[in-house]
């Protein structure tokens, strides 16, 4: 019988191996597959297709599954903003390149503070005197934000419109809670008022502060948008408003009646457009077209090959203690990486790209730390993506300048502390119950089963506001502001990157190339060559440890949904974590 249950598990080990092994394989051929692709040749008289279904990230992807989609077993094409960025700006001076066509499909799936760097990098374009034209079978407002920089914009007679407003919902687990029998302890400092990202889980809708906060988000985002599409449509902010209120723009033909568009008409027909701006077509009366992803597989730059370096460094996603690279800043990891930069003697400068909404306070602090020490040697610059709150702002706050998008969501000075209690769910829903015994009055504190105390919870309340007093010291420090000035702007409020500015917790306006162009002048370089910081991960290691997450993720998504997927991530982030959380946990998404 032994040899019999060892013969067994020997061969379960074989067999599963054996599948790990094929499917291993199977990804390295997909790989390689995808890396063998033949170069596209771009033909005189050629149009650059701008498709947001191409998946523009903000970070380049080091890990080899990042691009790989585990529901139809294909490769997608992933393009970093900062090669989506470079790419528009090669194709200004390219002869070869008459034009760009926006076919923003999939804009849903690229954060707005990209989008709004994206439509600076075409503005730019369009004063070299090339054409921008822009079609789609229908406009999110997201997406009719990008388009309005065109020159022409085109609508599907059959399509849809979007025009009526921003708007932000969050979801309330209170009542879940209370009929699960979960009780939830909250730690939050009396002065973090607008530290509104435990609320959901104690409250079952917003507080009079969060409301007048999320109000005020949701104004001056959407004055950004009006504003752009104001002065490139020539329609009157006033009108903008008023029409989005009437819900008067969501046919085409309101559409056209209103100049959103300049034309109802089928893509077929789109060569015709391109006719009109100079484009030369083919026998078949079709234009050359050449995909963001092909083009930007050609936009090398070899001139500086040999220049001194300006590093970017990448802070995407969650801030999480101790080491990993899965989707996530892990503080020792990303404090070795920020170190190896700071001994590169051929890095002059630093761009820290920060898009986070924050998370471990320990881990942004050892963070911190690496900044501060990089800082006293190398000009560091911050750049902001679309969220750069809490622990993202905490691990901004030590930077020689920080840059903004005017949509960013960064501040949100502030920390908590969450403990929830499942005791009375165990017991009254399952039929658990505790007994315990202890040597000393606080022995059960932390324990399944135990409920704090009083002389628990002012343990717990005082290393929080010790955090805080430390982060807002921080702040203070960094960006040369009276205590008190930091304190009024704190308590854990968020603002966008245009009210950031306005207060002093943003030094400029603008996306990674203006933090880039920043760096080379605080470094005094006049030419230099931009280099991403990557993991440094063995690929083979990096295969493994993300082949269970990226299958996993994949199915729960197929069979959540996205929007549930999403929130259960949420709330998985926050019952999850330990410690003190300088954190901005729900995502703010304006519809």
């Amino acid at each position: 019988m032994k040899f019999l249950k060892v013969f067994l598990a020997a061969l379960l080990a074989v067999v599963v191996g054996g599948v790990l092994s094929s499917l291993l394989w199977i990804f390295i051929f997909i790989g390689l597959a995808g890396s063998m692709e033949s170069t596209t040749v771009v033909k005189p008289n050629s149009v650059l297709v701008v498709d947001l279904a191409e998946d523009i990230t903000d970070a380049p992807s080091a890990n080899p599954l990042g691009a790989i989609d585990f529901n139809t077993m294909t490769i997608r094409k992933q393009l970093s903003l900062l090669q989506v960025l470079r790419s528009v700006k090669a194709a200004e001076s390219d002869e070869r390149i008459k034009g760009i066509y926006l076919r923003l499909n999939g804009t849903g799936a690229v954060d707005i503070a990209a989008i709004e760097e994206l439509r600076t990098a075409l503005e730019e374009f369009k004063q070299s005197g090339k054409f921008i034209v822009s079609f789609n079978e229908g406009y999110s407002q997201a997406s009719y934000y990008l388009a309005s920089v065109a020159n022409k914009i085109y609508l599907q007679p059959e399509g849809s419109m979007s025009w009526q407003g921003l708007s932000s919902t969050l979801i309330f687990y209170t009542g879940l809670f209370d009929k699960l029998d979960i009780s939830v302890d909250i730690f939050r400092p009396t002065a973090c008022k607008y530290k509104s990202a435990v609320e959901p889980y104690f409250l079952k809708q917003m507080s009079p502060d969060n409301r007048r906060q999320m109000a005020a988000l949701g104004t001056s985002t959407w004055e950004v948008i009006v504003d752009a599409v104001s002065e490139a449509r020539g329609i009157d902010k006033k009108t903008l408003n008023t029409l989005a209120d009437k819900l008067a723009v969501t046919m085409p033909a309101e559409a056209l009646k209103h100049k959103f568009v300049d034309g109802l008409i089928y893509e077929d027909q789109m060569n015709d457009v391109f006719k009109e701006f100079g484009v030369e077509l083919d026998s078949d009366g079709e234009c050359a077209k050449v995909t963001l992803g092909e083009y930007a597989a050609q936009v090398v730059d070899l001139q500086n090959i040999s220049a001194d370096k300006i590093a970017i460094v990448y802070a995407e996603g969650q801030i999480l203690d101790g080491t990993g690279e899965q989707e996530a800043i892990y503080g020792q990891t990303m404090a070795e990486t920020i170190k190896s930069v700071r001994l590169d003697d051929k890095v002059k400068a630093v761009v820290l790209r920060v898009n986070s909404p924050g998370g471990s306070a320990l881990a942004s602090d050892v963070i911190w730390r690496e900044i501060e020490l990089m800082k006293a040697e190398k000009p560091v610059v911050i750049s902001m993506g679309s969220v750069a709150a809490s622990g993202g702002y905490y691990i901004s706050a030590p930077g020689d300048v920080i840059v903004a998008n005017k949509m960013t969501l960064t501040g949100s000075i502030g920390v908590f502390g969450m403990i929830m209690n499942p005791n009375k769910m165990l017991t009254n829903k399952v039929g658990l119950t505790f007994d315990s015994v202890s040597t000393n009055s606080h022995s059960t504190f932390g324990s399944l089963g135990h409920s704090i105390d009083a002389t628990e919870r002012a343990v717990i309340m005082k290393s929080v506001d010790k955090v805080y007093e430390r982060f807002t010291g921080l702040v203070s420090e960094g960006r040369n502001l009276p205590i008190a000035k930091v304190l009024d702007i704190a308590a854990g409020r968020v603002w966008t990157g245009v009210q950031a500015q306005e207060n002093g917790l943003v030094d400029t306006l603008g996306g990674l190339n203006a933090a880039i162009a920043l760096a080379a002048d605080k470094a005094d370089l006049e030419t230099y060559r931009v280099n991403e910081v990557l993991s440094t991960e063995d690929p083979f290691a990096a295969i493994l440890s993300g082949l269970g997450a990226k299958v996993r993720a994949s199915v729960l998504r197929s069979e959540m949904g996205s929007d549930t997927y999403v929130q259960y991530n949420k709330v998985k982030s926050v019952v999850s974590q330990n410690g003190v959380m300088a954190m901005m946990p729900y995502e703010i998404r304006f519809e």
